[in-house]
């Protein structure tokens, strides 16, 4: 059963912050949230800039325990009442397991998945919410994202703008969603596996796309992966740990019957070609 994407006109408590009126996404837009002091506001900002405006945003406080939290308070207090949700969790438990208790506290339609060191373009939503109305069968779509220097802007739109569904032969051999372009059904059957640190969005799309689901790509760049600043460290910086949570990620679709033996050989096969051609070429790049 499809979910039809509505967009309706904001109300009058919408967070239009110019007294005119606004178009609203039925979207919950979930931000993960771990030490991200120095980073959140212009996740935020870049939510704000939509020229489709989500329903509500919802930041979940990881156990930072640094002044992530108190960051987080201050941002919501300086928007209308309501529409920056904070979800303080007690411990951290990871991104998968902050992105579950988000998703169960959601209340639109659709959830919008954002990092907290990541940003959007200005068209992101009203761009993926016209291809989810065009195509109501869609159950999650993503788009291309780059990675750039802090403070960059996302490049503009390169015409033609098209809706590309995507196989699952492409699913099996990488993840062609990433994260921070996602936006997917509130009320699809899956959740994150918390016991995968790295590459639980990229099982949650298999997931999704291997039972069956259509799932899509838009053809342009909605998203920014910012480098890291001075000292930080993310759980995409180690390849080889990648690597390894993607050969169980196989494993598991497979004993879930969700891809057959052949696919699994033929995914490893690329799996192992890959690693060395990254090997070969770290060595000849020492």
């Amino acid at each position: 059963m499809s979910v039809q994407a509505r967009v309706r006109p904001a109300s009058a408590d919408s967070p239009d912050h110019g007294g005119s009126a606004v178009r609203c996404a039925p979207v919950s837009v979930v931000v993960p949230c771990f030490r991200c002091a120095r980073t959140i506001d212009d996740a935020i900002a870049s939510v704000m800039a939509q020229t489709l405006r989500p329903a509500e945003v919802l930041l979940v406080d990881d156990g930072s325990g640094d002044d992530t939290l108190a960051q987080l308070y201050r941002i919501a207090a300086a928007h209308e009442a309501g529409w920056i949700k904070v979800i303080a969790l007690p411990a951290n438990g990871g991104v998968s397991a902050a992105r579950n208790v988000a998703w169960e506290r959601a209340t639109q339609p659709y959830l919008a998945l954002l990092d907290a060191d990541d940003t959007w373009a200005p068209r992101k939503l009203e761009l993926q919410m016209a291809a989810l109305e065009a195509d109501p069968a869609i159950a999650l779509i993503g788009a291309r994202m780059i990675t750039r220097p802090r403070g960059t802007l996302v490049p503009p739109l390169r015409p033609p703008v098209r809706t590309r569904i995507i196989s699952r032969r492409r699913v099996l051999f990488h993840n062609p969603f990433p994260t921070s372009s996602l936006v997917l059904r509130r009320d699809l059957p899956f959740r994150f596996d918390a016991a995968f640190k790295r590459s639980g969005d990229y099982l949650l799309c298999s997931r999704i796309c291997f039972s069956g689901y259509r799932c899509a790509r838009i053809n342009q760049v909605l998203g920014i992966w910012h480098e890291r600043l001075p000292g930080a460290v993310g759980l995409s910086d180690d390849h080889a740990a990648i690597h390894g949570f993607r050969r169980v990620l196989r494993r598991k679709l497979l004993q879930e019957g969700l891809i057959s033996r052949p696919e699994y050989l033929f995914a490893r096969a690329v799996g192992v070609v890959s690693r060395w051609r990254r090997r070969l070429k770290g060595d000849g790049g020492s």
